[in-house]
C-alpha cells in the first residue's frame, strides 16, 4: 500500500512560510512573484494556485537564504536605482536609496555650477556595479563619464550594466586614482566604503563585500586618498561629492577643508542626516 501523497503548497501558503521564517511581507511578495513571473496582484488573487515541485524546492531555498541576511537584490538578480534596473551580484555592493541624494546632487551642479560647459568630464571612483556613472550618464548625456574600481569582477558588472542601458562609460580599472591617466575632472563623484573596521554592523552585511563596505582602522582612509588626488585631478573650479555614513558630518568636511577645497557644504539625506559632503577647486585668482 502506498502512501499518501503530500499535498503541493499554495502561493498563499508560502508566503505565510516565509513571513513564519523572518522575512518580510514585502520581500517574500517580490521573490514570489520573481520566481513564478507573476505579478503581487496575481499572487493575491491567484493564492490557492498549487505551486509546482521545482518552485516549491527554490522557494524554499530562497526563503532560507533571505532569513539568512542574504540581500533580495543578489536571490532576484537586480536592483532598481534612480530610475535604472541595474543587474547585480555579490561581486558588488548592493545600490541604496540614500545614494540617490549624491547622484541628484551630482546633476543639480552639472545643471547649475557646471552648466556652462558643454561635455564636462565626470569619474566615479569605486563604481560598484556602475549605478552612480550610469544614473549621472542616463539623465546627463552631454557628460563624458568615466568610472573605476579596484575589483575586476565588480567592474565585469558595471561594464555589463552599461552595455545593457546602451549608456556609453568609459571604464577603468584602478585602486583610487592610481590608474588614471593625465586628465582632470570637472566632477568628481564617490561612495567609497566608510564604515570602521570594528563597527558591529558590518556582521548584519556579511553576504556583501567587505572591500566595498570597510577601509577598515577608523574608516576615513578612502577618503584621505580621494582628497590627497584632487590637487592633481580636479579641474579648477571643478567640485568633489562624496558620500559618507551619518555620524561622519564633520569628518568629512574637515579633509575637503585641510586639502585646500573651498565652498565645502553638506546635503542631508530623506530622513535629515548628513549623507554626502562637496567642495569646490577654485580657478585660479579667484576671490577666496
Amino acid at each position: 500500500m502506498t502512501g499518501a501523497t503530500a499535498t503541493p503548497m499554495t502561493v498563499a501558503q508560502a508566503l505565510i512560510n516565509a513571513q513564519a521564517q523572518g522575512v518580510e511581507r514585502l520581500d517574500a511578495q517580490h521573490l514570489l512573484g520573481s520566481l513564478l513571473g507573476q505579478s503581487r496582484s496575481w499572487l493575491f488573487i491567484h493564492g490557492d494556485t498549487p505551486l509546482q515541485p521545482a518552485h516549491a524546492h527554490t522557494w524554499a531555498d530562497w526563503c532560507h537564504r533571505l532569513a539568512g541576511g542574504e540581500p533580495l537584490a543578489y536571490l532576484l538578480g537586480q536592483q532598481d536605482f534612480h530610475g535604472l534596473t541595474l543587474q547585480v551580484s555579490p561581486a558588488v555592493l548592493v545600490p541604496r536609496p540614500d545614494t540617490e541624494v549624491l547622484v541628484d546632487w551630482a546633476l543639480d551642479t552639472l545643471n547649475g555650477a557646471l552648466a556652462h560647459l558643454p561635455a564636462p568630464r565626470v569619474i566615479d571612483l569605486g563604481t560598484g556595479s556602475g549605478a552612480i556613472a550610469l544614473a549621472v550618464k542616463q539623465a546627463c548625456p552631454r557628460a563624458v563619464v568615466h568610472a573605476l574600481d579596484a575589483s575586476p569582477e565588480a567592474l565585469a558588472v558595471a561594464r555589463g550594466n552599461g552595455e545593457q542601458l546602451g549608456l556609453a562609460v568609459h571604464w577603468l580599472h584602478s585602486h583610487w586614482w592610481q590608474g588614471v591617466a593625465g586628465d582632470q575632472f570637472d566632477l568628481v563623484l564617490s561612495n567609497p566604503p566608510y564604515i570602521p573596521g570594528d563597527d558591529p554592523h558590518l556582521a548584519d552585511l556579511a553576504h556583501e563585500p567587505r572591500m566595498a563596505l570597510t577601509p577598515e582602522g577608523d574608516g576615513l582612509a578612502a577618503y584621505r586618498e580621494i582628497v590627497a588626488g584632487c590637487d592633481t585631478w580636479l579641474a579648477a573650479g571643478g567640485w568633489l561629492l562624496l558620500e559618507h555614513g551619518y555620524d561622519q558630518g564633520d569628518s568629512v568636511p574637515a579633509l575637503l577643508r585641510a586639502a585646500g577645497l573651498h565652498n565645502v557644504r553638506l546635503q542631508l539625506d530623506l530622513a535629515g542626516r548628513a549623507r554626502c559632503t562637496g567642495g569646490q577647486k577654485t580657478n585660479i585668482g579667484a576671490q577666496l
